[in-house]
């Protein structure tokens, strides 16, 4: 559980970093992009093994974090198209609901137990994110033709956690877990590097050390949390289905209690309702293991 308490910390840091992004004035674009540079930095100085940099190539998992570096950038701006069109609510559901793809991937592909306690945590905890990512009263509403955006979000945040979980488990040794994490955030950081030599070529790019600072600042943490998550999937005692569930709900609970503290953010009846349910859909899906 260890791994999964540290996950949690790590993940919810980022979230109050981000918030933090906003008011310094940081490009966030250039931030995650050096996060990526960082994060990968980070695994390749925690592997402790003889390694070559060509050898990467020869992993089993070498193609696949290809990929997943590659959504990694995509579902970032496609969050960032979902926020513009549709609003902060609607991108924060669709990250947060994709939760629901890994769970049902690992209750039908890897026959994960599906106890009458654990399901109804596991539909609680759906409700309890809408209801406590949602900041207006009269809830979300979304365009017919803005739908498409958001349903990506959904899709491609799922199809990450889903990899991770496949993979770590088919693929990745357990003493390979800082060069896979690592390789995943540097393929990540090559397509961010791209769109900003694309940016630099229309005359619109804009370095700053702030941005840099900003992108160290995220990008040790935002390793750490891949990493934890990883080393709580292979947790013999606990299903991914029941990981990701209470990963995903403390999350949500951490960072709300966070903004509240730190940032003062006031909360409708709607969040305090999401919040307990997210506190009950935990101790639900925790007793049911």
């Amino acid at each position: 559980m260890i791994y999964l308490l540290l996950s949690i910390l790590a993940s919810s840091w980022i979230l109050i970093t981000f918030k933090l992004f906003a008011k310094y004035n940081v490009d966030t674009k250039q931030a995650i992009i050096f996060n990526y540079v960082v994060a990968a930095i980070s695994g390749f100085v925690a592997y402790t093994e003889p390694l070559e940099i060509s050898d990467i190539t020869k992993f089993n998992w070498f193609y696949g974090t290809i990929v997943l570096g590659f959504i990694f950038i995509l579902i970032f701006n496609l969050m960032a198209i979902t926020t513009q069109k549709n609003g902060i609510s609607v991108a924060a559901v669709a990250t947060k609901m994709s939760v629901a793809i890994p769970v049902v991937f690992g209750i039908i592909v890897y026959k994960e137990s599906t106890g009458s306690l654990k399901m109804v945590g596991i539909f609680m905890a759906l409700i309890a994110v809408y209801m406590t990512s949602i900041k207006t009263a009269g809830g979300i509403s979304i365009k017919k033709e803005n739908l498409i955006y958001p349903l990506l979000v959904f899709i491609g945040s799922g199809i990450i956690d889903t990899s991770l979980k496949f993979m770590e488990t088919n693929y990745v040794a357990k003493m390979d877990i800082p060069i896979f994490s690592a390789t995943i955030f540097g393929f990540a950081a090559v397509f961010g590097i791209f769109t900003l030599v694309y940016t630099a070529i229309k005359g619109a790019l804009r370095i700053t050390i702030k941005n840099i600072i900003a992108g160290i600042c995220l990008g040790i943490p935002n390793y750490f949390s891949i990493y934890f998550l990883i080393q709580a999937l292979r947790n013999d005692h606990l299903d991914s289905s029941t990981v990701f569930i209470i990963n995903n709900v403390a999350i949500l609970l951490v960072s709300t209690f966070a903004s509240i503290l730190f940032f003062k953010e006031k909360l409708i009846l709607k969040n305090w309702i999401g919040i307990i349910l997210a506190i009950i859909s935990i101790l639900l899906v925790t007793f049911s293991i």
